[in-house]
C-alpha cells in the first residue's frame, strides 16, 4: 500500500487514479467495471481521493500546435543567493505568469527549470524581461527553444509504483 498522511492507497485506488489520468471523461459505470467495483464504492472512492487531494482536478490535452503561433521554451534559472526566502521570493514572483506553466527546483549546475509557452520567441523574450525588471535574485538564465516533441507524456503509468503482489 502506498501511504500520504491518513490515507492509505491500495491497488483499487491506484487503479482508479490510473483510469482517471488516462480518461477523466470516463463514466463511473465504466469506471467501476474496469477497476472491478460496483458503481456506488467506486464513486465513494473517487471522492475520497479528491477530498485527500490526490485528484486535484480534470482537464483535457489541448494539441498546442492546432492554435497556432505558440513557442514552447524551457528556462534553466541559476539565482544569485540561495537562502530560503530568496527561494520563497522567486518562486512568489513567477506563481502568476500564465505564460510559465511548469516550475521545478532541481539539483545541479542550476537551482530552477522552468516551462514557458508563448506566441514565439519575441513573447518570450518580453516575459523574461518582465522577469529580470522583478529583482527576483535571477543571476543567469539559460533558454532552450524546443523545435518538436515527438511525444508527451502527461504522467506515468501509476500501476509502476505499486510493490509487487506476493
Amino acid at each position: 500500500m502506498i501511504a500520504s498522511g491518513a490515507l492509505k492507497l491500495d491497488r483499487i485506488d491506484i487503479r482508479i487514479l490510473s483510469h482517471l489520468q488516462k480518461n477523466s471523461r470516463i463514466t463511473n459505470v465504466m469506471l467501476a467495471d474496469a477497476v472491478g467495483l460496483s458503481q456506488s464504492p467506486c464513486l465513494i472512492r473517487v471522492k475520497r481521493l479528491e477530498k485527500a487531494g490526490y485528484i486535484t482536478g480534470y482537464g483535457a490535452h489541448i494539441p498546442l500546435e492546432k492554435l497556432g503561433n505558440v513557442q514552447i521554451v524551457f528556462t534553466e534559472v541559476t539565482l544569485a543567493d540561495h537562502r530560503s526566502e530568496d527561494f520563497a521570493r522567486f518562486e512568489r514572483g513567477i506563481r502568476n505568469i500564465d505564460e510559465i506553466v511548469e516550475c521545478h527546483l532541481v539539483s545541479g549546475g542550476y537551482d530552477y527549470l522552468l516551462k514557458f509557452v508563448t506566441h514565439g520567441v519575441s513573447h518570450y523574450q518580453s516575459v523574461i524581461e518582465g522577469l529580470l525588471e522583478q529583482h527576483l535574485c535571477i543571476d543567469k538564465y539559460f533558454s532552450y527553444i524546443v523545435i518538436k516533441s515527438p511525444f508527451v507524456k502527461s504522467n506515468p503509468s501509476l500501476e509502476k509504483f505499486l510493490p509487487p503482489v506476493g
